[in-house]
């Protein structure tokens, strides 16, 4: 954690234009064919929480999804590619906190499991709620905790409670991996999204995503690119890597490849795994 800079905050500005620009000549200037692009994709599955958030959700269903996190491509398709069996698995699994248990029991320690916590999608819940939510998801087994923020902090600009309140989920979650949700589309500007992913990297996220996947607008090449600079200032000044989740609305191999690249030529290589990199996802795979 790192104390709120509220002089960094204020003084942070958005190029709307040249952030449009940046991401349109993106996808039109850079492509990847034929065996490198096979390559990339076994790496972007690799990077994926493998995600169940629905009302629906079952023991079977979660069961399901933990079999295909760990086969997640046919021995066939394996034998092919030249790749061995079991060598290949999704980044996590994603779940509900009350489906985290069940996961774990699934998975008995070959993939990490993530819970959604602290009133998920809204996170309008009160903060006893959300600090349960984390306390019983870790005492369930959940390695990483996927945190939703309370939007209005950051539509009032009020950066303490923000701060404040990541801090505390931060201090509840004990050591395991807080990745912090922005619900982006819902805030309004992207300097917003800039200041918001800020503010959370102060607090002790160790993650910062785009989205909860529920939204009107969920991930998208704009929001990713400014969270993604906001990264890169953040390192060059403190010296600590911050992972980056895009989530909500990725569903094509032409999609991830986008994020892969943008990621790559922002941040670098070092970032493409799964301990800086996640892609929040359900029918991706």
């Amino acid at each position: 954690m790192f104390e709120l800079d509220i002089n960094w905050i204020n003084n942070i500005k958005v190029n709307l234009s040249a952030v449009e620009r940046r991401t349109i000549s993106l996808t039109k200037r850079r492509t990847v064919k034929k065996d490198y692009q096979a390559a990339w994709l076994l790496k972007a599955i690799s990077l994926i929480d493998l995600t169940t958030l629905e009302g629906s959700d079952t023991f079977g269903k979660v069961e399901k999804l933990c079999i295909k996190g760990l086969n997640p491509i046919s021995e066939e398709i394996l034998q092919q590619l030249k790749i061995s069996k079991n060598s290949l698995h999704v980044g996590a699994i994603c779940v509900y906190h009350d489906l985290v248990g069940h996961a774990k029991k699934i998975l008995n320690g070959k993939l990490p499991v993530a819970a959604v916590s602290t009133g998920f999608p809204a996170g309008l819940s009160s903060l006893q709620t959300r600090k349960k939510e984390i306390i019983d998801s870790i005492k369930d087994g959940a390695d990483e905790i996927d945190i939703v923020i309370n939007r209005s902090f950051v539509l009032r600009n009020e950066w303490k409670k923000l701060y404040d309140e990541i801090k505390v989920f931060k201090k509840i979650t004990n050591g395991k991996k807080l990745k912090v949700i922005l619900g982006s589309g819902d805030l309004g500007t992207l300097r917003n999204v800039a200041k918001a992913s800020l503010v959370a990297m102060m607090a002790g996220a160790d993650f910062i995503k785009t989205s909860t996947g529920k939204e009107k607008t969920n991930a998208n090449l704009n929001n990713s690119l400014i969270m993604l600079r906001m990264i890169r200032e953040f390192y060059e000044k403190t010296g600590k890597k911050i992972g980056f989740k895009p989530a909500g609305g990725i569903s094509s191999a032409k999609d991830v490849l986008s994020y892969l690249i943008l990621v790559y030529e922002e941040l670098g290589e070092n970032w493409i795994n799964p301990k800086l990199f996640r892609i929040g996802a359900s029918s991706l795979l």
